[in-house]
């Protein structure tokens, strides 16, 4: 029985057409004919990826203007706030704007981002607590010491709302958002504290057995011992 032979075909069979002009011809009348059908088409997508490139271009070189001008803007907010005036900060002096406007003024800026947390700060100590929560929650940055500070602040508010449970994940946070012997022995103490408050005494104690094992040159040391020590005691009875 005669079986189907297969076609051969020669391995320079591929640049034989690539290198016949008459073929190259069809080809290029084929794209020819291609963008003349679709050149609407074509045009449009051209047009959106220009008007897209431009409107991002726009908006990155609009932000970055808003952000030098809303910077000048709040040394002086800034200074307020150094001085413990307050609501001067807040609300400007009439002539220099205060961290609200430039909060809302300057929308998606680094200086708005800062605002919040003055905002933020200033309203946790005037016991305004789900304000402080607010604005302390707009607020983020790469500095280790300010974010830091920042979910330290919120740890406080949520404390001081009863929020418990929040409390302890904000200090948590804080505890652990680049670690140092400056900062992180106060937000561990702050932590044992909110676990106690949430009658979880064996994860204080941890808190506080790290402050005595990590950071005994602290100033939080001696009351950590203190502290786990009455814990360990009441654990034992």
């Amino acid at each position: 029985m005669a079986t189907k032979q297969s076609k051969k075909v020669h391995p320079d069979h591929h640049n034989d057409i690539l290198e016949d002009p008459s073929e190259i011809a069809t080809r290029l009348g084929r794209g020819e004919a291609f963008l003349k059908q679709n050149s609407k088409v074509l045009a449009g997508v051209i047009i959106a990826a220009v008007v897209l490139i431009g409107g991002i271009l726009f908006f990155q070189i609009n932000t970055q203007n808003q952000n030098e001008k809303a910077q000048k803007e709040m040394f002086q907010a800034v200074y307020f706030f150094e001085q413990d005036s307050v609501q001067l900060a807040l609300e400007g002096d009439g002539i220099n704007a205060g961290f609200l406007d430039i909060a809302d003024d300057y929308p998606r800026t680094d200086a708005a981002n800062l605002a919040h947390f003055y905002i933020g700060s200033i309203y946790l100590s005037e016991r305004k607590h789900e304000e402080a929560l607010t604005e302390l929650e707009k607020f983020s940055a790469d500095d280790f010491l300010v974010q830091a500070k920042a979910y330290s602040l919120i740890g406080d508010a949520n404390m001081e709302l009863g929020n418990i449970d929040k409390a302890i994940s904000s200090y948590k946070k804080a505890a652990e958002y680049d670690e140092n012997k400056f900062f992180t022995p106060k937000y561990l103490t702050k932590l044992a504290i909110a676990y106690e408050a949430a009658g979880k005494n064996s994860e204080a104690i941890a808190a506080y057995s790290k402050i005595e094992d990590t950071y005994f040159e602290s100033f939080e040391f001696a009351s950590a011992r203190k502290h786990k020590a009455r814990l360990e005691g009441l654990a034992s009875k």
